[in-house]
């Protein structure tokens, strides 16, 4: 125990492991250790958590389909006083997580909300996805039927930054085929399975490869699962609809070479490359 005391009146957003119970913080355990009372998403994963590090500690349940009920609740213990620790079943609350409906309500009564950092699944994939981190969008979990997730991925095709999901495994077969129909079988792909447990997988290929490898693994749709996908990169080569349609109008009205040259000097483009563009394409 470190000389760590809870203040009263507050609320503290504990992230809790994801997996290996060694990647608890010690700050996280002197929490829960002090606090009043643990707002849980499922009393009896919590429980498990609480007994393994021998906390003794009153639990309540503040899930998806209570926490809007909980909020007026959870402000009176505060204002008498007591001291709360908001935890999901694994990780950082609030990512993916319930926690946003209470620390929203909170915050616009000027309560003390204080964050306890630790474990997120999103970030620890990311971390060793081998894909660029300097710029990603977590997009939590994907739609559950085909369409839905289809429209969700075509909506982000373009995306130039790293995207990061959540995923149930047992989808991942049916997301890997979507992810192909969407952005083809090239666009690069990371799943990182089972994180920090016994089995944990961290994988890296083309979705076209992974849906052979999800269909000769079954193993591999099983557990829990964060989705990656490399952002879009642009062909460096590649002429854009707008060139295309300012040489359609300017090739109207003037001979080829001279609308290819003109396009050229107002995009920046070489006039040969405008020029073979005129001659494959029927304008």
């Amino acid at each position: 125990m470190t000389d760590f005391q809870v203040v009263p009146g507050t609320l503290y957003v504990v992230s809790t492991p994801i997996g290996n119970l060694g990647d608890i913080t010690q700050r996280a355990i002197d929490v829960l250790s002090q606090v009043d009372l643990v707002a849980c998403e499922d009393t009896r994963h919590t429980q498990k958590l609480l007994n393994a590090f021998s906390i003794k500690a009153k639990t309540f349940s503040l899930h998806d389909h209570n926490e809007r009920q909980r909020q007026e609740q959870v402000a009176s213990w505060l204002q008498e006083g007591k001291s709360i620790a908001l935890v999901s079943d694994a990780g950082t609350p609030l990512i993916s997580d319930p926690g946003f409906h209470i620390v929203n309500s909170l915050k616009q009564q000027d309560l003390a909300v204080v964050p306890v950092p630790g474990a997120c699944a999103a970030v620890t994939a990311l971390s060793v996805s081998g894909l660029a981190t300097d710029r990603f969008t977590f997009e939590g979990f994907l739609p559950p039927k085909s369409g839905a997730r289809q429209k969700v991925l075509a909506a982000l095709k373009n995306e130039t930054r790293t995207m990061v999901f959540y995923d149930a495994p047992r989808r991942a077969l049916d997301t890997l085929e979507d992810i192909v129909t969407v952005m083809g079988t090239e666009r690069q792909v990371v799943i990182a399975r089972e994180l920090t447990k016994t089995f944990e997988t961290i994988k890296s290929d083309s979705a076209g490869n992974f849906v052979d490898w999800l269909r000769a693994d079954p193993n591999q749709l099983k557990g829990e699962m964060v989705l990656m996908i490399d952002g879009y990169q642009a062909d460096p080569d590649a002429i854009s609809p707008e060139v295309e349609n300012t040489l359609k109008l300017l090739i109207k009205e003037l001979p080829p070479k001279k609308a290819c040259a003109i396009t050229a000097e107002i995009y920046g483009l070489k006039k040969n490359k405008l020029y073979d563009l005129t001659l494959a394409m029927k304008w």
